[in-house]
């Protein structure tokens, strides 16, 4: 054996188990973004764009009463959009989500009812049996979409028209005039309520802190495994900057009423959801059908009963959204889970930067997206816009983050990276 063959396995483990260097990891990454992996990028430029021209328009729009209630305006949005990510990741569709959502506030509320000859059921069952029901609606659309091969779009579309159906017949049936009101106070205090100054910054200490404890933890377990582990300061930076945002959020709302509780069930929600993509195998197996299903099938997949399983998520997703909904609006009426609720929850999981096309994409895609939906939303509502115009700017910001993932899907193509 030549001594240069010799030398070469001889450096080869010492490059296991080590981290990249700072710069080789930043030069990868120009690489990754000049080919078309742009990550976050688009988003984070976009929220850049939207705060400043309402800032400059009106600048009520960065006081702190504004951020909180922007807080509370993307928290149904954002819990609905990430069961939309999950099937979207899968190369589906679900057209059903806003009116499954009326179905489980609709259904939590009418379990609610207080006086005789009504339910009162305590708000955890009430909660437990809504959620139930929507993960049922999940499994029945699921089944059907792989029992009997009808695209998703077909059945999630009758889901639509039916589930409404169903939302109006429970309000008519209960109220004469279709809206009901929410009498439970812990129900009500889910949207509505807000954490003291100090449980406030005992959340951003736990968030921090478990952020910081996975980042390390993976690292480690890189180099346990002989894999090549991202640079420390990386890892640094990426706490530091979620510690900074995080502070920041957390200051800024406490100026005013403090963060609102719903904020830290969604944070808990995206964690988790977050946990069950990226660290399970139920989560590789979705991206694994997204990405090519035939593939996934003959690798030993079982395909119809993730697709099942993914339905399942995204309207039980939905019957939280509801949920948080419904306790936002103090009330459910005829036109509940309507209007442009189901547009909003799938524009956030595109804009958020999760793919059309499947198999790519995170659930803070959801998070991300929510915020540009509610930001604008609530800008040109302080703006004073007309609902057509509203309606026009959405479409014009749903239809740029559909050409930015195609063109960047292209590109990553061209450049074997997808």
């Amino acid at each position: 054996m030549s001594k240069v063959t010799t030398a070469k396995m001889s450096e080869e483990p010492t490059r296991m188990g080590q981290e990249d260097s700072f710069g080789g990891y930043m030069q990868g990454w120009l690489r990754r973004v000049r080919a078309g992996d742009l990550g976050s990028l688009p988003i984070i430029f976009g929220l850049i764009v939207i705060a400043i021209i309402f800032g400059i328009r009106e600048p009520i729009f960065f006081v702190p009463r504004n951020f909180v209630n922007l807080l509370l305006q993307m928290a149904g949005i954002t819990t609905i959009a990430i069961g939309i990510v999950f099937v979207l990741l899968i190369a589906e569709i679900d057209l059903s989500v806003g009116f499954v959502s009326g179905v489980g506030g609709v259904a939590m509320v009418l379990l609610l009812r207080e006086g005789e000859g009504n339910p009162n059921w305590p708000w955890w069952a009430a909660i437990l049996a809504a959620l139930l029901l929507t993960l049922l609606i999940g499994l029945l659309h699921g089944l059907i979409i792989t029992r009997f091969g009808v695209p998703s779009f077909v059945v999630t579309l009758a889901g639509l028209l039916a589930w409404s159906g169903v939302v109006l017949i429970m309000t008519t049936k209960f109220s004469t005039a279709g809206t009901i009101v929410i009498q439970n106070e812990i129900v009500l205090g889910i949207a509505n309520s807000f954490l003291p100054t100090q449980w406030g910054w005992a959340m951003f200490a736990i968030a921090v802190g478990g952020y910081a404890f996975s980042t390390f933890s993976q690292r480690q377990s890189m180099v346990r495994q002989n894999l090549v582990a991202r640079p420390l300061l990386v890892d640094l930076l990426s706490v530091g900057g979620l510690a900074l945002v995080a502070g920041f959020a957390v200051w800024y709302a406490n100026q005013d009423r403090g963060v609102p509780v719903v904020a830290v069930i969604v944070i808990v929600l995206l964690v988790s959801w977050s946990f069950v993509a990226n660290r399970t195998r139920f989560g590789r197996y979705v991206y694994a059908v997204g990405g090519n299903p035939e593939a996934a099938r003959r690798a030993g997949i079982n395909v119809a009963r993730i697709r099942i399983m993914v339905f399942m998520i995204s309207s039980f997703m939905a019957g939280v959204g509801g949920i948080v909904l419904a306790s936002r609006l103090r009330s459910v009426d005829t036109n509940t889970g309507g209007g442009n609720l189901l547009l909003n929850a799938i524009a956030a999981a595109v804009i958020g930067g999760t793919s059309l096309f499947g198999g790519s994409g995170k659930v803070s895609s959801a998070l991300l997206g929510a915020l540009v939906i509610a930001s604008v939303e609530n800008g040109m509502g302080l703006l004073g816009l007309a609902s057509g115009t509203k309606f026009v700017v959405n479409g014009l910001v749903l239809l740029a983050a559909v050409l930015v993932d195609a063109v960047s899907r292209r590109s990553r193509e061209s450049s074997g990276i997808a």
